[in-house]
């Protein structure tokens, strides 16, 4: 769990982006902590308005790359003139990226009695907690030990109150949501999953995190589930961490790359049309230039529509804490390297929808202005804006026709 210190400077949007990022630090176990000085990781969401501004925000991160750990800045300025960063030891990127850069890997960490959550439409339900790791870079593991699997019928009487209490999406979530079940003797995520889609109403399922281990023994039954069932979000959130079976072992991971290609591969052959999520890890201790070429070659492989990139930092009390560290430039080009890669295939991937339809795509949340943030069949994300014209609210389902995108989601308007 990482202790974060975020600064916030502009507009009203900016100030919701903040918000948002904290809210998903919070849910992942994250803490926030008064001063940089305290802080595992720094955030920094900038304003560029004047120059007199611009001054100031390179200056507030040259002190904040000074203070901490880790440092992440991201706003108007970061996104637009992102090369004024490029001296300081700090990662550039789009606020929606953060959350899942500070957790640096790790597992989420949910609430110790694994309550439901309704936020807005969206449901949240913990349907575990703890894991079946050993990584050896993560601290959550001491938080939250092993896998502790509630039974099936008291996840969906969970997921009834919340479809009940006005959940147009539930977020299955866990530490590691694939190994549900490991401790009953039963691999049964596939089966929650289908009988969670039984439940009377209407509403989508996105299933959080499951490492590739839990998923590979189940993959079949997992995408007949997917391909089978309309209220399943087409999305699969599968942290490979590295294209390299060395580097692999040397983080503890329990699976091998083999075993996230043929996840894909199932997959890919069950669903016309998904999205593949994965995390990469970059510049761990042991990770050799070869080893991050495996990674890079990895991910022009699978195309991940989604990915999330981190560099690696040591988290006290874990085994990776003790090993060499390798420089902070070499982590910082390896990121760059592997980050324009990803943007590439993300942009490739909302490119091609444009010009296409997206039947029943749900209205999520409110975006910025008057705008909706809505979710289609495979959790992409399509912004439609003017939305109050349309008469568009969360919890609706509408037919969007995509317009255009902006690399990491879509623009799209009512059919």
């Amino acid at each position: 769990m990482a202790r974060y210190h975020i600064e916030t400077y502009g507009c009203t949007s900016n100030r919701g982006e903040s918000r948002e990022i904290e809210r998903r630090l919070r849910d992942a176990g994250h803490y926030r902590v008064d001063g940089p000085e305290a802080a595992d990781v720094a955030i920094l969401n900038t304003c560029t308005v004047v120059e007199k501004t611009e001054d100031n925000m390179r200056r507030r991160a040259a002190e904040l790359a000074d203070e901490t750990a880790d440092l992440f800045v991201t706003g108007c300025m970061a996104l637009a003139q992102g090369e004024e960063f490029a001296g300081l030891d700090a990662e550039v990127l789009h606020w929606d990226e953060v959350p899942e850069a500070v957790t640096n890997g790790e597992c989420p960490t949910t609430t110790p009695d694994a309550t439901p959550i309704l936020d807005g439409v969206v449901g949240i339900l913990p349907i575990a907690r703890g894991c079946m790791s050993d990584c050896s870079y993560c601290i959550t593991k001491h938080a939250t030990g092993k896998i502790d699997s509630p039974p099936i019928e008291e996840n969906l009487e969970k997921a009834r109150a919340l479809v009940e209490a006005g959940a147009r999406e539930i977020r299955v979530t866990g530490q590691d949501t694939g190994v549900y079940g490991w401790d009953t003797g039963e691999r049964s995520l596939h089966t929650l999953l289908e009988r969670i889609c039984a439940i009377e109403g209407d509403f989508r399922v996105r299933v959080g995190m499951a490492n590739p281990k839990g998923v590979h023994g189940i993959r079949e039954e997992l995408a007949e589930v997917f391909a089978s069932e309309e209220k399943l979000y087409d999305f699969l959130h599968a942290p490979v961490q590295s294209g390299s079976n060395d580097v692999l072992g040397d983080m503890r991971r329990q699976h091998q790359v083999r075993e996230f290609r043929e996840i894909v591969e199932t997959f890919d052959a069950a669903l016309e049309y998904w999205t593949l999520s994965t995390d990469f890890i970059v510049g761990f201790p042991t990770e050799t230039d070869r080893d991050h070429e495996r990674s890079m070659d990895l991910i022009r492989e699978t195309q991940p529509e989604k990915l999330n990139v981190t560099r690696f930092s040591k988290r006290p009390g874990t085994d990776a804490a003790e090993m060499k560290g390798l420089g902070g430039q070499l982590k910082k080009d390896r990121s760059s390297a592997m980050t324009d890669l990803k943007m590439e295939i993300v942009g490739d991937a909302y490119e091609a929808m444009v010009g296409e339809v997206r039947e029943n795509a749900l209205v999520v949340e409110e975006g910025t202005g008057d705008s909706v943030k809505c979710r289609d069949s495979a959790y992409r994300q399509l912004i439609v804006r003017n939305a109050s014209e349309y008469g568009l609210e969360p919890g609706a389902f509408v037919d969007l026709e995509v317009t255009s995108h902006n690399t990491v989601y879509a623009f799209a308007t009512p059919v």
